[in-house]
């Protein structure tokens, strides 16, 4: 039997069952009696096994069935469900999970599962699981002190190497009499620190800070110092025996995939229409999944269909001009009806790219639960609307900044379980992650019942790191002074974590939700908990736009940033600190002359009344001054390409209908 055509099927049915397996074990965690959510996860485990056995991957198959033993023992009441031994089943999961994507990378599925086989069979036989956990924690001591980074962490790194900066692992060993082990480390950190980021440690800075290691660590810093000037500093440091410096490259973060889960690309998108069928309700009073209808399409097949679709609106755009110009009757009416049907195909092939954000939303929960547990924090994360669809390419970027926003939310938002039962506060602290459509954009919201941002440390350290003068920060709103912990470089972290604090990071974030055509808002109250929002276009490729025209050229501003256009007379326009500026609806907003920012040659005229477009970025505002509007319009945004990347307030470019081509103004790099 031939089973290469099987594997496709294998691999989307085994990634489906293990996303089952994750999703039912953090409900078994919150409710350890169920032995209906047990069986439910062992059918998941049971049909990968068969499946895994079938196609050949005895290793796959061989851990599967493990771990299905010590979900049988569970079933059957033999063994009483621990968040010691959920540890193990979860670490069996990833386990699963790496192999499954090493086979859908080419792979052949093998991996060393001696620790965790090791760990389920002590479950198994009963044994007390503190002994089995001490086994791990001294295998993790064996292993190679060479760290794996996160898909975020690997994006920061990046952002790093593209700015300037160079990234080195550093491992250092302490003398074998040294007694101040912790406070040697802390001597280290503080010296990289002023040489650099710190990313990463291995083991973590608690266990550092604790001692619990030999008498070797290993620390990943983001660095403009040389290797051999940092490797000085660090030998000057007492008890220091050795040091020794690998720089990270390219090559490394692209080989570094272990993290395959939060970086892997969907080769296929799935599209389910559910059929009218009633919803049966188990003993558990849970409804089971509705019956649906599946076909896989293969994601590179959506986007050349994209490609050509929006060949098929500039067409349109020019066939609407020739009518316009013959004004044709019957060509008229043929017009307007191709444009009719285009219009429903169009929102036809757009949903077929809309992906629902579960897809992203789904790993969080188990990532909560092992930050939390890490922080030895109370938390609870409630996920609202994991139904709202987003465009394919949006799904792809933004799983990264949510990761890094809800990493931070656990690490400087929630409190320790102490510290929020002396403020009258319950012990477990709250993440609601939510999402929603309105208009043609997308909302999620991140929102947490912690400590609240301070606003005046926020300031001050704003100005102490040169972000704002001091001047500036006393106009400040307070919604634009918590906007300042997404610049550059910024943290008041007391102490650096491996969680966030690090002060890099935010600013990528925002760098990423700007880049999609997004915006990032937070809103905080001290002791009441803070809420990053952030607003996301539906799609990327075809947006409405109003084109205007500025001497002989024309330009195309995106509908979702304008607020409104107005005409303004010339005395109307007032100066105020050599700013052009209008007053509008009680608002003083400047003005900004397209003609000026673009360069674009002009006569000399003297005008009496002005067209202005009214943008948005957020809270601030802007008018750009044009020479005439020309109207509303569809349009195909398009790339300028690689050699003009860096054209300052031009996101793309479009083709109408006369054949002319329109460049699209990026009025969040203007508002800047």
């Amino acid at each position: 039997m031939e089973l290469s055509q099987y594997l496709e099927v294998f691999i989307e049915e085994s990634k489906e069952n293990l996303q089952t397996c994750n999703e039912q074990l953090l409900e078994l965690e919150r409710n350890p009696e169920d032995l209906a959510i047990v069986n439910e996860i062992f059918r998941s485990a049971h049909t990968l096994k068969g499946m895994s056995a079938t196609m050949g991957y005895e290793d796959l198959a061989n851990l599967t069935h493990k771990m299905e033993n010590v979900l049988d023992a569970i079933r059957n009441e033999k063994i009483k469900v621990t968040p010691e031994i959920l540890d193990v089943v979860f670490k069996s999961v990833d386990d699963l999970e790496a192999m499954v994507f090493s086979i859908a990378e080419g792979g052949d599925g093998k991996r060393d599962v001696t620790e965790v086989v090791t760990l389920l069979q002590a479950i198994e036989k009963g044994e007390v699981l503190q002994s089995a956990s001490n086994e791990a924690a001294a295998a993790t001591e064996i292993h190679t002190l060479s760290m794996k980074y996160e898909a975020f962490e690997q994006t920061v790194i990046q952002q790093s190497f593209e700015q300037g900066f160079c990234c080195f692992e550093i491992t250092v060993s302490l003398r074998g009499d040294c007694l101040l082990k912790a406070a040697r480390v802390y001597m280290v950190f503080e010296v990289l620190e002023k040489l650099g980021e710190v990313i990463k440690s291995f083991p973590t800075v608690e266990q550092l800070e604790e001692e619990q290691f030999d008498h070797s660590f290993v620390v990943a810093v983001v660095s403009q110092e040389d290797a051999s000037d940092i490797e000085k500093s660090i030998r000057k440091v007492s008890e220091v025996e050795e040091v020794t410096l690998m720089e990270l490259t390219s090559h490394h973060l692209h080989s570094n995939e272990n993290n395959a889960y939060e970086e892997q690309q969907r080769e296929v998108v799935e599209k389910e229409r559910e059929e009218m069928m009633p919803k049966t309700t188990n003993s558990t009073g849970r409804q089971s999944n509705p019956s649906s209808k599946t076909i896989r399409v293969n994601i590179e097949r959506l986007d050349v269909l994209m490609n050509l679709f929006e060949e098929l609106v500039i067409d349109r755009g020019r066939l609407e001009q020739i009518s316009k110009d013959l004004n044709n009757p019957e060509l008229n009416e043929t017009v307007e009806r191709m444009t009719r049907i285009s219009a429903d195909l169009q929102n036809i092939i757009l949903n077929m790219r809309m992906v629902p954000v579960e897809t992203v939303f789904n790993r969080f929960p188990r990532m909560v639960r092992q930050l939390a547990r890490d922080l030895n924090k109370k938390i609870e994360l409630e996920i609202i609307g994991a139904e709202t669809e987003l465009d394919r390419t949006v799904i792809d970027e933004i799983g990264d900044p949510l990761v890094h926003l809800i990493r931070n939310a656990l690490d400087h938002g929630i409190e320790m379980p102490e510290v929020r039962l002396k403020n009258g506060k319950p012990e477990q602290g709250t993440v609601k992650l939510r999402s929603y459509h309105s208009g043609n954009h997308v909302f999620i919201e991140l929102e947490d019942d912690g400590a609240g941002i301070n606003k005046q440390r926020v300031l001050e350290k704003a100005i102490q790191k040169g972000v704002v003068s001091e001047e500036v920060g006393q106009t400040l709103t307070d919604r634009q002074i918590y906007e300042l912990i997404l610049s550059s470089g910024f943290s008041t972290a007391e102490q650096i974590s491996d969680i966030s604090g690090r002060g890099v990071g935010l600013d990528v974030v925002k760098a990423t939700i700007e880049s999609l055509g997004g915006s990032i808002a937070i809103d905080s109250t001290v002791g009441q908990g803070s809420l990053f929002s952030i607003q996301l276009p539906l799609t990327l490729s075809i947006i409405s736009v109003m084109l205007v025209e500025i001497e002989a050229e024309k330009y195309a501003i995106p509908l979702s940033s304008i607020i409104e256009t107005a005409i303004v007379k010339k005395e109307e326009i007032m100066n105020a600190h050599n700013q052009r500026v209008i007053d509008f609806r009680g608002k003083v907003v400047p003005l900004l002359f397209l003609e000026d920012v673009f360069d674009i040659p002009k006569d000399s005229k003297d005008e009496e009344f002005y067209s202005v477009v009214v943008v948005r970025k957020g809270e601030k505002m802007a008018g750009l001054v044009v020479d005439s509007f020309i109207g509303q319009q569809e349009i195909v945004l398009k790339s300028l390409g690689n050699y003009l990347n860096d054209v300052f307030a031009i996101s793309g470019a479009t083709i109408l209908g006369d054949g002319q081509v329109a460049l699209i103004v990026d009025c969040n790099a203007l508002i800047k």
